[in-house]
């Protein structure tokens, strides 16, 4: 394409969630990809008001870099529906699925798709009852971010309330969920097909946010090292559980594997980091696709 046929291109980074700093830095580097592309973008810190910044920069369309609740759970999506604005990535219900831990396992449970067993815990008194269904290790997650923000690994029934506590801070329900102990993948999606699978490596706990955003010690395998047979079967499951939740064009599914290399889903991330330490770029590259080739390929997914 024509760089000019997309016209004024609005790049929404920033935003009110708690991954507003992690937004910024994404959006910045999609936005210099864009215009090593020659594509006329400016950038948005999309605050409430951003409808109006839109009207008043005359956008034609929105690169949406916004992570974590209201601008990737389906909010900014239907806001932008409401005015006829074309923009990246999944439509408000994948979204809105997507960013809901609780409502993306149980589609994936009644298809039949493997997910690690989980709780809910809309209260503390039901603390008692989760550490006697479920025996740590656990996960203690909020069921509305991204990021790893406000997950706690558990090791003792005794850590339970305090990783409660914390993951409720950050506003609905709380995930209690099983850990599974064997490496972490994740599988990135362009363009509706599944790149090189990513196998992650941290001398940390899990793999948190820092790990993810700070740290210089997170390996990034890829190629994963995986099986061949294994690795191809792992991108259909991602596939499925991508579209499963109604999601388009673009994102991210990270599973965990067992000892013996059964996949459980985790999550699927609608619009993932765009960092120097984010996996989609990676797995991009690892492709055969620059920085600048993916932002447009992205992009395109707004016709």
């Amino acid at each position: 394409m024509n760089p000019g046929d997309f016209g004024k291109v609005a790049v929404l980074m920033g935003g009110p969630s708690a991954e507003r700093e992690v937004s910024l830095r994404s959006g910045a580097m999609v936005l210099d990809a864009l215009l090593k592309a020659e594509v006329d973008a400016v950038p948005v810190d999309a605050g409430r008001d951003v409808l109006d910044q839109l009207r008043r920069i005359a956008a034609d369309r929105a690169f949406i870099v916004l992570h974590g609740p209201w601008g990737e759970d389906g909010v900014v999506q239907g806001a932008l529906e409401t005015i006829g604005m074309p923009y990246t990535g999944s439509r408000v219900l994948g979204s809105a699925l997507a960013m809901d831990k609780l409502r993306s396992k149980q589609i994936w449970t009644s298809l039949g798709l493997p997910t690690p067993d989980y709780a809910v815990i809309r209260d503390s008194a039901e603390l008692p009852s989760v550490s006697e269904r479920l025996e740590p290790p656990l996960f203690v997650k909020p069921g509305h971010e991204g990021s790893s923000i406000g997950v706690t690994k558990v090791e003792s029934a005794a850590q339970l309330k305090d990783a409660y506590e914390t993951a409720a801070r950050f506003g609905g329900p709380v995930l209690a969920e099983t850990f599974v102990a064997g490496p972490e993948v994740t599988i990135s999606i362009v363009d509706d097909r599944a790149l090189p699978i990513i196998k992650l490596e941290t001398p940390r706990t899990f793999y948190d946010y820092e790990a993810k955003y700070q740290s210089d010690t997170t390996r990034y395998l890829c190629p994963s090292g995986l099986d061949e047979e294994l690795e191809a079967s792992l991108k259909a499951l991602s596939l499925e559980a991508f579209q499963a939740l109604d999601c388009r064009s673009w994102g991210r599914v990270d599973m965990m594997l067992d000892p013996q290399m059964n996949p459980y889903i985790l999550e699927v991330n609608t619009v993932p980091g765009m960092t120097d330490h984010s996996l989609v770029p990676m797995a991009a590259r690892a492709a055969g696709m620059s920085f600048p080739e993916l932002a447009v390929k992205i992009l395109e997914s707004s016709l």
